[in-house]
């Protein structure tokens, strides 16, 4: 996990747990500090709607005010997080929690595919070829899933540059890879 990143509790997650806050903390990490209103018009809520789930986000450590910038009554908000990263350990007494943050975190997923689909076509040709929309149908046990989110995990790592303490190199653009390991052991041999 780097060093940027965030593992909810069963605690935390319950601050996490909407979509509309995955959606507000994802704008944060993605175009940094905003106001509640800058992030009610980005996403076409109120700023009544903002600002109470900026508080939330902020009581349960996920934004943090942001000291450089506003002056007088307006605050700015930015992520205190680079990335969330939630397990397998929790779950249980936050079973709820889980699904609704992660069906916010697909949402987001999708919406990210719908986005990029519809600026392929602009994208040029080195950038189109770099691209994929792939899955794979595997047969593993619990234990190989294991060993490969491990070493997706370790081979991702090499390619971190998305912190400022972290130069990336001359025309390097936002990349964003979306990865699902989702097992299906009810399925069968399907």
């Amino acid at each position: 996990m780097s060093r940027d990143e965030v593992r909810p509790s069963p605690t935390t997650l319950r601050g996490l747990a909407h979509p509309l806050r995955v959606r507000m903390l994802n704008l944060l990490r993605e175009h940094g500090p905003a106001t509640a209103t800058l992030l009610a018009a980005r996403l076409g809520q109120s700023t009544g709607a903002t600002s109470y789930h900026l508080r939330q986000l902020a009581q349960y450590g996920f934004v943090v005010e942001d000291p450089d910038r506003g002056a007088g009554r307006e605050r700015w908000w930015k992520a205190a997080h680079g990335g969330t990263l939630l397990d397998g350990t929790v779950g249980g007494e936050a079973a709820a929690e889980v699904e609704t943050y992660l069906r916010a975190v697909a949402s987001l997923y999708a919406e990210r595919v719908d986005r990029w689909l519809g600026e392929r076509p602009t994208l040029s040709e080195e950038w189109q070829r770099t691209s994929t929309l792939s899955n794979w149908r595997l047969r593993l046990t619990a234990t190989e899933a294991a060993e490969l989110h491990d070493e997706i995990f370790a081979l991702l790592d090499r390619y971190r540059r998305d912190t400022p303490d972290i130069p990336a190199p001359a025309g390097a653009e936002p990349v964003v890879l979306q990865a699902q390991l989702m097992p299906f052991p009810s399925a069968g041999t399907e």
